[in-house]
């Protein structure tokens, strides 16, 4: 009895979260430990407090409330409170400091049986250190994780959770981790290589499309090939073996840039004339239906009487320019009925076709709608994928919270449970780049929605000066809406891309007849034979 006087007064405490927790958390399981450690180390046991079902993040738990009340008395009956980790006693750094700076003035320290701290200077630091750890990881994974990331990125690793078509994913040993990296996959980084090939010798995006779909050759998703696909495979860097992540980041940091970071398929060079040729063609510089033909309606007029196409000629010395069907232009007068067309005249015609029967108002309102509900749609099904992310990585994140409140509550290390850590942060980075996508995709949709007032005030300022404009921008327009003119004796049917209004004189209708007046037929007299010019007669 007199060596026990001569034990240090201690009380003990033990919490789960849960009452379903597992054996090796239970209360039983942590007071087992804390009598074992007291009675090894000098402490008496005079008080047991004990919280079942009680968050760590809560000072209002009834054993804890009552621990702490009868410590703060002028009489405690312990000196020493002993719990099997810190995170036992609170999980609230803020808490920590208040209740041990409250029990220290009693002269009553917080030992943890199982994490060393003593009461000097640097015992007292490391004690602080081991509560922040819990709030750390809890308030700093997803930026820890993101930091990691664009480190990662930054010395040539891939860290997207998907290649690009032509290259897989390989892991290689990175000190401690295995990280991912770029390498060419066989045989599709050749049809890449080809498809490169095949721009740069100045095929257009519709015809590659055209050939890959005729070959058989499978596009990245196993389909049939896209035009956007090959589109955006030619605009993709990667391919010249540069490396760009973090495009769009949410805090504005600038993308990770690293050239040479993985085989190239292409040479920087070849990839940098290709954006260029993309650029050229792109509707902002250039409508992609240019053609090489100076005339307006190169290209979509087809003689009715024998399916050839007219093409643009001059006559009388290059005074005047006719449309003329290609059988008249290679086999001579009489082997078609279809008359030459004086180019100015017809082409005004048309266009005045164009003005009274597509760029009325009402149908320029009704197009902008249709496209609007069209990007509305593109925009909710982007919304619902960014949505759909958030929800898996908010899942994922209170998976991580469970993960680390096992370490703290159980005997469980860092080390067994790394593999589950390392398939969420997996998927985690799987679905930020999918959101990261979509946020992106989002915001260039949102972006491309038409304002229907200036819109039918533009259609009503082109209908004004259409045939005023440069050259290639009417081209462009008039091929916006007509798809195809065929010509025979005394007529022309203009073949709409769209349907006409209702309040206008064909009633709705994508096809109109125009009646061809002598003006427009007017005949070569003398002055030599018609000349052919047009570099680009569009389909014979």
């Amino acid at each position: 009895m007199n060596e026990k006087s001569t034990y240090t007064p201690a009380a003990v405490y033990a919490r789960v979260s849960s009452d379903r927790q597992d054996v090796d958390l239970s209360v039983a399981a942590q007071l087992r430990a804390l009598r074992d450690y007291a009675e090894r180390n000098g402490f008496v046991i005079v008080h047991e407090y004990v919280d079942e079902a009680e968050s760590g993040r809560v000072a209002d738990r009834p054993q804890f409330r009552k621990m702490i009340d009868e410590g703060s008395s002028n009489h405690a009956p312990f000196s020493v409170i002993l719990v099997w980790k810190f995170s036992r006693f609170t999980r609230k750094r803020e808490h920590a400091v208040a209740f041990k700076s409250m029990l220290r003035k009693k002269g009553i320290r917080v030992v943890s049986i199982t994490e060393h701290a003593d009461d000097t200077p640097t015992g007292k630091l490391m004690e602080a250190i081991i509560e922040s750890v819990d709030e750390f990881y809890s308030e700093n994974l997803a930026q820890e994780v993101v930091r990691g990331m664009r480190e990662a990125a930054s010395r040539g690793f891939w860290v997207a959770p998907h290649a690009p078509y032509g290259y897989q994913r390989v892991h290689v040993q990175d000190g401690a981790k295995k990280r991912p990296v770029l390498e060419l996959n066989p045989p599709a980084d050749a049809v890449v290589r080809r498809i490169f090939s095949m721009a740069l010798s100045g095929t257009s995006i519709l015809d590659i499309t055209k050939a890959l779909n005729g070959e058989g050759v499978s596009s990245p998703d196993g389909k049939r090939w896209m035009k956007t696909t090959v589109h955006r495979m030619l605009g993709n860097e990667a391919y010249a073996g540069t490396l760009v992540w973090g495009v769009g980041a949410k805090d504005n940091t600038p993308p990770v840039r690293v050239e040479n970071a993985f085989p190239a398929i292409v040479s920087q060079r070849e990839f940098t004339k290709v954006e260029r040729m993309l650029r050229a063609k792109a509707p902002k510089v250039t409508h992609p239906r240019r053609t090489a033909s100076p005339y307006l309606l190169s290209g979509i007029l087809t003689c009715q009487s024998c399916g050839k196409a007219l093409s643009a000629a001059e006559a009388k010395g290059g005074r005047y320019t006719y449309y003329v069907c290609h059988s008249l232009l290679k086999r001579g007068s009489g082997e078609c009925a279809t008359p030459r067309l004086n180019a100015k005249r017809f082409e005004r015609l048309i266009v005045d076709q164009i003005r009274q029967h597509i760029l009325t108002e009402s149908n320029m309102r009704d197009l902008v709608r249709m496209v609007n509900e069209e990007m509305d749609s593109v925009i909710r099904e982007q919304q619902e994928r960014v949505e759909t992310a958030d929800a898996g990585l908010a899942d994922i994140r209170r998976r991580m919270d469970r993960l680390w409140e096992l370490v703290e509550k159980t005997d469980l290390t860092t080390e067994e449970i790394l593999p589950r850590i390392r398939h969420h942060l997996e998927n985690q980075e799987r679905l930020e780049q999918a959101a990261d996508e979509a946020r992106s995709l989002l915001a260039l949709r949102r972006a491309n929605v038409q304002d229907v007032e200036r819109i039918a005030a533009y259609a009503k300022e082109m209908s004004e000066f259409l045939m005023e404009s440069e050259l290639t921008e009417t081209k462009s327009f008039i091929r916006s809406f007509v798809k195809e003119i065929t010509i025979r004796p005394g007529k022309a049917v203009i073949h709409y891309t769209i349907p006409t209004p209702l309040d206008n004189d064909i009633d709705g209708a994508d096809i109109a007849e125009v009646a061809l007046s002598r003006r427009v037929m007017k005949s070569v007299t003398g002055g030599g034979p018609v000349r052919r010019i047009e570099t680009d007669p569009g389909p014979a």
